[in-house]
């Protein structure tokens, strides 16, 4: 899938982020969810999503992040990593199972739910 505003390296990063701080979270490829809702944030905040990524990337890899969590960065961060995995998402191509699945959340109704992510710009 093509991704529209994260390059390669901010897509690996936002990627080491969400599981990292969601463990587990790969598997419905989260960094698609976070791109979209990027695509659709207002310019200022989203360079502050993408300086978030780009600063907290290294942390992941030194094994630091946990030095960040009360900054502002890691906040906005820690937002798209969590609503990318439990708004029960699994990106077009990614093995899953969603969130939802993995903890039991089956209220009645939400088992026949068909997710639609088109309002996102995510087809597949």
């Amino acid at each position: 899938m093509t991704l529209r505003v994260l390059d390669e390296q901010a897509a690996r990063a936002a990627a080491a982020l969400c599981e990292a701080i969601v463990p587990g979270s790969s598997r419905v490829g989260p960094v698609v969810y976070v791109d979209a809702m990027l695509a659709r944030m207002p310019s200022e905040p989203r360079q502050a999503a993408l300086q978030a990524i780009g600063a907290l990337a290294p942390a992941v890899a030194d094994g630091t992040l946990a030095q960040h969590e009360r900054t502002p960065g890691f906040a906005m961060v820690r937002a798209l990593a969590i609503e990318a995995y439990y708004s029960d998402f699994v990106a077009p191509g990614s093995p899953g199972p969603g969130a939802w699945a993995e903890i039991d959340f089956q209220p009645p109704r939400a088992a026949d739910l068909e997710r639609d992510w088109s309002w996102l710009g995510i087809t597949g």
